[in-house]
């Protein structure tokens, strides 16, 4: 059975968060801000629906989905392009692949006592940014 993956969680570390964003192709100036962002999320998870928020003083944003089901995800927020997103479990992870403009594009999620991890992954980058619970 998955994960309860519920809560509200705050950042702890993020570590090569930079070059990901490099990566994506993202301007040198919003880099330098979203690096010393230290945002949080907000995770409602119910069944196969999971709405995700990722909140900073900054930019939010929002990523509700169905678990399986692919769909068209806008990340005007993020970098300003439109990928296919399938979010899939994998154990008692969440696996998000992204299908667009940049290769190996996605991101994992998995809980570890009251912390949650995120791997972001993109052209074979991976940045690593943990959160505790609160």
């Amino acid at each position: 059975m998955p994960v309860d993956l519920n809560g509200y969680w705050k950042m702890i570390s993020n570590d090569n968060f930079e070059e990901y964003l490099k990566a994506l192709d993202v301007n040198v100036a919003i880099r330098k801000i979203a690096t010393l962002l230290k945002p949080d999320k907000d995770i409602t998870h119910d069944g196969d629906h999971i709405t995700i928020k990722t909140l900073s003083t900054f930019k939010n944003y929002n990523m509700d989905f169905f678990v399986g089901k692919e769909f068209e995800e806008d990340l005007s927020g993020v970098d300003d392009r439109k990928c296919m997103t399938t979010i899939t479990w994998e154990g008692d992870k969440l696996v998000c692949v992204q299908k667009g403009e940049i290769e190996g594009r996605g991101w994992t999620h998995w809980v570890d006592g009251d912390e949650l991890h995120l791997e972001l992954r993109a052209a074979g980058v991976v940045s690593k940014q943990v959160f505790k619970k609160t």
